[in-house]
């Protein structure tokens, strides 16, 4: 006994040190025969990076796992993947890991999970997924002349004797370029269980996933639920798979079905039939998504809600089944327990179906959808023919909505209620093919919309929009606004005109032409624009600094901006008055020309208004169309107040900062470009252009002038204060952030002044200014000088007195040449009075000098002519001359000192 159990245990260890060891043994022989196999049978490239089998986790069976398995297209998909997975699993008989290349396997159970398929057909019918090699039938050879079975045979030698498989984790996408369809199913699992190895079996599936599917660019389901459980009748011999306990749900409708899909060498044979296993009228909520219907678990219904259909026929190259779908219900009502209303009087008839098995035979009929909320009846019919190759469409509305009773007889997810009342009366009747080539002429649209006591509000909108009231006329050719009544923050608005293309916008995205009339009593340019909360942290950011992305958000808030964008939809032109605009910190009165809106950009045409005391004509453009909004304006401003004027336009003092100081009226003609920064002022240092400026001058204030007040202190002659009214005329330039002054002459009573320069919008100042200044200013020691020379012409004298002004608005620095204009004057008194002399007499220059000096003194006749003390005598009277020549100029600086250099 003890040598029986000692040779059993002997075997059991053998047999455990080889399940162990197997794998390693015959891993690579396994995992070159799954590659060889599938390459071989496939125009594609199978392969995986890692695989590992097992024999004790599944005993008996081997089994077989690969990560990271993919198919990848070649020609005319190259590259493409077709099949990825991130996991995959199979298991077959232990013994039939000894097998040669060539030998059969079977297949007992696999398992995918994350796994995504890419089902893709062209524009001219190919797939993506017809990556199997034809095989050929050619004639047995004689044993002799195969020593080995063809690649064929290899593949046939692969068999399902499967009791169960399981997909987990995965998408599906097919998407058919040619017959314009997508569908795609994600979170999808599912799982069978049977016996598939016998030519008779059944297979119990469960399914579920979310489903999306569009065609021909309309949307049928979006992510919705579905489930599907059925018991399958498999016939292997003749491809044939019947429904025989099925149940299926679509969100949360439940139907059931019976059938058969048989596969054909040519086509597919389908018979399948369905209906709701219940009538009640809950069945119609279940068909929204569960997001919108909420639970309708204790809705309160009455009245019925059917589907049922059939599909039956061939699918091939040319046909689809054909089929009927029916969607009824009458008398039916529902109320949500926690709403005040209820949907009452509801009925349904459509009508989906295909006759002839040809795809653009599909049509849909509705032929009455009808219900009621409160008094307000609704009512509605369409028909869609022709759907996939030229839609034809045939519908009516009709009825009366109060949209505050729409949240409260179903649960909308709404951040604020809609109020108003919506009528309708409307008809249409047109083709897509009409509408894509815009040949409005073939539609025939006509009846009324109104809207009445409408207000709506949401996070887009800064202010919330009440339309008092809008109607609207459908015609054929256009869409005529026949009345608009809103208001919005500090806006009011009336409206009228016309939209040529509706239609065209709604189905194509073309752009939405128009022409319209605008009126306004208050227009509030800041009520249409929203400020805007700087961007999140990407999320990659966020995932790898929390904390530190957390205590971002909570110190700083977000930075914000408003933004104004212009329809890139949108080209109409509009007709505008208001009586005041209100734009940032400026009120226009009076306003009104004409609006081009077209590409993005905003075209003023003949803009006028009345603006500080005066009148102001626009003709430019404001466009949004590059990343950075631009402007383009020629402004024309007569009598403008100088001083309203540069306190409400920042602009205005940049350009001219001199005249802020200013009291009087200003004319003006500027042409400017440049930016707008994101809330539509300009962006001074991108402003480039030239005007023409004329101000009527009749007053000085010296608090907002510190360089007028700075020339004036440093020359006593100005007096700003004393306000005689001039005219300033002068044209300007500017570019870079820099205002060029060209010359120009202003009067400041007998003083003729010449000024040029330049400035920068950075407050810097560089002017030179010129004074003629006449003689009688000097002081009155000059005066008197003046009437002891009694010449005519020294009424005439000026001396001109230069100044260089520098440093920045707020501090401006002097300078000025104050020695060479009292040598100047200096030499031009004595060279007056020599002249004057010399025609009277040589004589008595002299005599004219000493009076000039001394008033009068007699002559020296002491020293002799030509001697040393004459010669002395002579110098000290030129010294005394030209010392009481400067004396009397420091009349001209009130006894400032002769350097006034750099004071302020």
């Amino acid at each position: 006994m003890k040598k029986i159990l000692k040779i059993v245990g002997i075997v059991l260890g053998i047999l455990i040190v080889f399940l162990i060891a197997a794998p390693f043994l015959f891993e690579g022989k396994i995992i070159k025969i799954v590659k060889n196999t599938v390459n071989k049978n496939i125009n594609a490239d199978f392969d995986f990076t890692d695989a590992d089998v097992s024999l004790i986790t599944s005993f008996p069976n081997a089994s077989v796992n690969v990560e990271n398995l993919s198919i990848i297209n070649k020609a005319p998909f190259e590259g493409d993947t077709l099949v990825y997975a991130k996991n995959a699993n199979i298991s077959l008989p232990f013994m039939q890991i000894f097998n040669k290349e060539g030998e059969p396997y079977s297949v007992n159970s696999f398992s995918i999970d994350g796994a995504v398929v890419n089902v893709y057909v062209d524009e001219n019918g190919k797939a993506n997924y017809d990556i199997a090699k034809e095989t050929t039938n050619e004639a047995p050879a004689t044993p002799a002349e195969t020593p080995e079975k063809t690649d064929a045979q290899s593949s046939s030698n692969v068999s399902l004797n499967m009791q169960k498989y399981e997909i987990t984790n995965s998408k599906i996408k097919y998407y058919d370029e040619q017959g314009k369809m997508y569908f795609e199913l994600t979170d999808f699992n599912h799982s069978g269980k049977g016996d598939l190895s016998a030519t008779k079996s059944e297979l119990d599936t469960e399914t579920s996933g979310l489903l999306s599917f569009e065609m021909d660019n309309v949307n049928y389901f979006s992510k919705n639920p579905i489930q599907l459980d059925a018991l399958l009748g498999i016939d292997l011999a003749e491809n044939k798979y019947t429904f025989l306990e099925n149940k299926a749900i679509i969100n949360q409708l439940e139907l059931v079905f019976d059938g058969f899909i048989k596969v054909n060498e040519d086509n597919q044979e389908v018979d399948i039939t369905f209906k709701t296993p219940s009538s009640d009228f809950k069945n119609f909520l279940a068909v929204i998504p569960e997001e919108y219907s909420k639970d309708i678990q204790n809705v309160q219904t009455t009245g019925d809600f059917m589907v049922a259909g059939k599909v039956n026929g061939t699918i091939d190259d040319t046909h689809i089944p054909k089929f009927d779908v029916a969607i009824q219900s009458n008398n039916a009502s529902f109320k949500y327990p926690d709403l005040p209303q209820a949907v009452s009087n509801i009925t349904i008839d459509t009508k989906i179906a295909n006759e002839t098995g040809l795809m653009e035979n599909t049509y849909v009929d509705i032929n009455k959808l009808t219900f009621k909320i409160a008094q307000d009846v609704f009512s509605a019919q369409a028909h869609i023919k022709n759907i996939t190759d030229n839609p034809l469409v045939n519908a009516n509305l009709k009825g009366r909505i109060n949209l505050a009773n729409l949240s409260n007889a179903y649960p909308f997810s709404l951040d604020t209620p809609l109020k108003g009342i919506l009528d309708a009366n409307l008809s249409t009747a047109f083709d897509m093919n009409s509408i894509e080539k815009e040949q409005y002429q073939n539609t025939k649209n006509n009846g009324t919309l109104a809207l009445k006591g409408f207000e709506y509000s949401s996070e887009e909108m800064k202010n919330p929009v009440q339309i008092t009231n809008a109607e609207v006329t459908f015609n054929t050719s256009n869409v005529s606004l026949n009345a608009f009544e809103a208001k919005t923050g500090q806006t009011d608005l009336s409206a009228k005109g016309s939209i040529q293309n509706l239609l065209g916008y709604m189905f194509n995205k073309e752009t939405l032409k128009g022409n319209f009339t605008l009126n306004s009593n208050t227009f509030a340019v800041n009520d249409f624009m929203m400020e805007e909360t700087e961007a999140a942290p990407k999320d990659k950011e966020a995932k790898e600094n929390p904390e530190e992305n957390k205590e971002k958000s909570t110190t700083t808030g977000g930075a914000k901006e408003e933004e104004l964008k212009i329809p890139s939809f949108l080209d109409a032109t509009i007709a505008a008055k208001a009586n005041t605009v209100i734009y940032d910190n400026l009120q226009l009165k009076n306003v009104s020309g004409t609006l081009i809106v077209r590409d993005e950009t905003v075209r003023l045409k003949d803009l006028t208004s009345s603006l500080f005391g005066g009148n102001i004509a626009v003709n430019g453009s404001v466009s949004t169309k590059t990343e950075t909004p631009t402007f383009n304006m020629d402004l024309s401003i007569k009598s403008f107040d100088i001083s309203q004027s540069f306190q409400g336009m920042d602009m205005l003092q940049a350009i001219t900062p001199i005249a802020q100081a200013l009291k009087g009226k200003l004319n003006s003609n500027l042409s400017l470009k440049g930016n707008l920064n994101s809330d539509f002022t300009p962006n001074l240092m991108s402003v480039s252009g030239n005007a023409l400026a004329e101000a009527l001058v009749s007053g000085f204030d010296p608090e907002k002038g510190k360089m007028l007040s700075a020339l004036s202190n440093n020359l006593d002659f100005l007096n700003f204060k004393e306000g005689e009214t001039k005219d300033v005329k002068t044209s300007l330039t500017f570019d870079n952030g820099k205002v060029n002054v060209k010359p120009f002459h202003i009067k400041y009573k007998d003083i003729d002044i010449e000024v040029a320069g330049s400035h920068g919008f950075d407050k810097s100042i560089d002017y030179n200014a010129t004074f003629n200044v006449p003689a009688k200013y000097f002081g009155k020691d000059v005066n008197n000088l003046l009437a002891k020379l009694n010449n005519p012409d020294a009424k005439n004298i000026t001396v001109p007195v230069k100044a260089n002004i520098g440093g920045t608005y707020s501090s401006p620095s002097i300078s000025t040449d104050v020695d060479k204009t009292a040598s100047a004057l200096t030499q031009k008194l004595i060279a007056m009075q020599k002249d004057k002399l010399i025609n009277q007499g040589g004589d008595k220059i002299k005599d004219a000098i000493s009076g000039l000096i001394g008033g009068g003194t007699a002559k020296d006749s002491t020293a002799a002519p030509g001697s040393k003390a004459a010669d002395s005598t002579k110098a000290k009277k030129q010294e005394q001359v030209k010392n009481a020549a400067n004396d009397l100029i420091k009349g001209l600086f009130g006894n400032k000192k002769k350097d006034t250099a750099n004071q302020k």
